[in-house]
């Protein structure tokens, strides 16, 4: 990386992203509700169609045409970004992700792929209405074909969005919109990517491994800060779901004998529970105490001031993790 930085918040770090990546290579364009001469819903493409005006397009209130039309345009070559307005507005083209999208390389038999990266604000913490505010993240990982990010830190957000944009085969790239302009840091000022498939390690520690993802990354950091030195908490960011990085994950557990997984979907086939099977897997020897889950409840989103209660927070991170050191 050079050393002209800036200090970007997330969503400003996608929006340079995708201006980099655009800016690098003329197959790269955007395509979705209002991201032109609005700018998108939360600003993520203002300025764009400035920028680009042949490559930024405004389209209908279409989930399945807007995705649909990528599909086409990935095949033909060039490199779509598509952004739906909330992942709760995704549902409709749920059809085209899963049966099109996700299968074009294994149904040409590698005559075609689908180098398309389908944006989305993900998760809760703004008072939204419901379908504003799931996190639907399983979703999309269960699917063979697809892959799909959750960037915690606008430096991750830019690098894993243009490394999303380079790969050849579809992207479902889910941003944090409770951390949107939560906190400021410096950002590279030239193009980079973030290798997907590869987890990071916010905290080292040496007790229990807490995993996590997305806007659940700090709540989870500022809760095992609170327990030191008591407790020794290694808390692992997975950033790609879909191919989730499993050997950085089961290294620590094999370190820890303890494990946490935090994440704001409800618990009932969460995302928690792959983690902890394939602990299980590659790992049962090594365990300690049973794994413990800190996540949404098995209801419907709720509405605003309920949010504080059905997202994980550090007290409630803090006491799954001093759960599962005291069992």
């Amino acid at each position: 990386m050079s050393t002209d930085t800036q200090d970007l918040t997330l969503v400003q770090s996608v929006r340079d992203g995708l201006y980099g990546e655009m800016d690098r290579d003329e197959a790269v364009l955007v395509l979705g509700e209002d991201v032109g001469e609005n700018g998108g819903v939360f600003r993520a493409t203002q300025g764009l169609i400035e920028e680009f005006p042949d490559r930024v397009i405004d389209t209908p209130l279409a989930e399945a045409g807007i995705v649909g039309t990528a599909i086409g345009m990935a095949a033909h070559g060039l490199r779509p970004v598509p952004e739906m307005q909330f992942s709760g507005f995704m549902y409709p083209a749920f059809d085209q992700l899963v049966s099109h999208a996700a299968r074009l390389r294994t149904r040409s038999r590698g005559r075609f792929t689908c180098p398309m990266v389908v944006r989305a604000p993900y998760g809760g913490g703004i008072r939204a209405p419901e379908h504003h505010s799931e996190s639907k993240e399983a979703f999309y990982a269960h699917e063979p074909g697809l892959k799909v990010v959750v960037p915690s830190t606008p430096a991750d957000a830019k690098g894993l969005l243009a490394a999303s944009i380079r790969d050849p085969d579809p992207v479902v790239f889910l941003e944090p919109k409770l951390i949107y302009r939560a906190f400021r840091e410096p950002v590279d000022a030239e193009c980079y990517t973030v290798p997907l498939g590869e987890a990071a390690v916010r905290r080292e520690g040496s007790d229990v491994t807490v995993v996590t993802w997305g806007a659940m990354t700090r709540p989870t950091v500022e809760a095992a800060e609170e327990l030191a030195p008591e407790v020794d908490a290694e808390v692992i960011d997975l950033r790609t779901l879909s191919p989730m990085d499993t050997e950085t994950v089961v290294e620590s557990f094999k370190r820890t004998g303890r494990a946490v997984v935090v994440h704001e979907a409800p618990k009932t086939g969460g995302l928690a529970g792959e983690v902890i099977a394939t602990i299980q897997e590659e790992a049962l020897l090594y365990q300690e105490a049973p794994v413990q889950r800190v996540t949404g409840f098995d209801t419907p989103f709720p509405l605003y001031a309920l949010e504080d209660y059905y997202l994980p927070e550090p007290a409630r991170i803090k006491d799954g993790i001093t759960d599962a050191c005291e069992f």
